[in-house]
């Protein structure tokens, strides 16, 4: 009987809530030794999680200028996605959980199998999936985990 996600993930995954803050956050991926987090509400569910990506503002995302615009008929043209700065903006000044996590994170089911679970890993490009059954974080799995138990197989 093949593998399932259910099989390898970890079903009891620390996790932080959309009004903690980002100390706390902080606090838990340290004492955790974890790249990231899932951000759970009062009822279960995942709505957001919070990895090093969103901590961290580097590369293009590091110059938190000014979208680039030119002036035309007495008006503002931008050159650049408001929106884009918008999110930079909300992230440098986090003050919470909940103003720092991505929403609606990749997730993927317990019933999945470990290959798809794979595939779903390295076409998204995370290292860690909430694990979740109509909407409520039930674990974690992570690119570790998959390739464990691929390599078992």
């Amino acid at each position: 009987m093949p593998l399932t996600v259910a099989d390898i993930m970890d079903p009891d995954p620390v996790t932080v809530t959309p009004e903690d803050t980002v100390e706390a956050v902080l606090r838990v991926l340290r004492e955790n030794e974890l790249p990231g987090v899932p951000v759970i509400n009062s009822g279960g569910r995942c709505v957001g999680i919070i990895t090093e990506a969103d901590l961290v503002m580097a590369g293009e995302d590091a110059d938190l200028h000014l979208p680039h615009y030119f002036e035309l008929f007495g008006g503002f043209v931008f050159l650049e996605s408001l929106g884009h700065f918008e999110e930079r903006l909300r992230k440098a000044t986090a003050a919470l959980a909940r103003d720092l996590m991505t929403e609606d994170p990749v997730t993927i089911e317990p019933s999945v199998s470990v290959q798809d679970a794979a595939r779903l890993i390295s076409r998204s490009k995370h290292n860690r999936l909430p694990v979740a059954e109509h909407g409520r974080l039930v674990g974690v799995v992570t690119r570790v985990d998959v390739l464990e138990a691929l390599t078992r197989d």
